[in-house]
């Protein structure tokens, strides 16, 4: 009775470890599917685009080299007036070095911006929380310098 009942226990943990690391992937693949959207949209200077990689509410939150900026729209509105034209926001690279889980559908993405510009390339790090909401994987915490 008990090698049958430890053959239960190490499949039932298999079977747990092989749903994890299938939801860690797909997880993994559709974060960065958005990131990938959000460079092609700032690419091409399309400031809303960009932002529909965040989540849309009055709850997110942004820290960068102006402070915390509270909400979607603000956070818009400060991406509009540092970046007015397409000169300013250049061409966008991520470089993603970590995506971790945290818990409930939540992950940390740890990685690297890079512009190139004419007017001077400018190069940073961030540290940004996704949280999967109504079925789409979404911004809701950004740190970026």
């Amino acid at each position: 009775m008990k090698p049958i009942f430890f053959a239960l226990v190490l499949l039932l943990t298999c079977q747990l470890g092989l749903a994890q690391t299938t939801n860690y992937n797909s997880d993994q693949e559709a974060i960065l599917a958005v990131m990938k959207e959000q460079e092609k949209a700032w690419n091409q200077h399309d400031l809303e685009g960009f932002m529909e990689g965040y989540w849309k509410s009055d709850s997110l939150k942004f820290f960068g080299s102006q402070g915390i900026a509270s909400g979607w729209q603000k956070t818009l509105d400060n991406y509009k007036k540092g970046y007015p034209t397409s000169k300013e926001s250049g061409i966008l690279h991520f470089v993603i070095k970590s995506i971790s889980p945290i818990e409930n559908e939540s992950y940390y993405v740890m990685g690297e911006f890079h512009l190139k510009r004419d007017i001077g390339n400018a190069d940073g790090v961030f540290l940004i929380i996704f949280k999967k909401i109504n079925g789409q994987w979404r911004i809701i915490a950004d740190l970026s310098c």
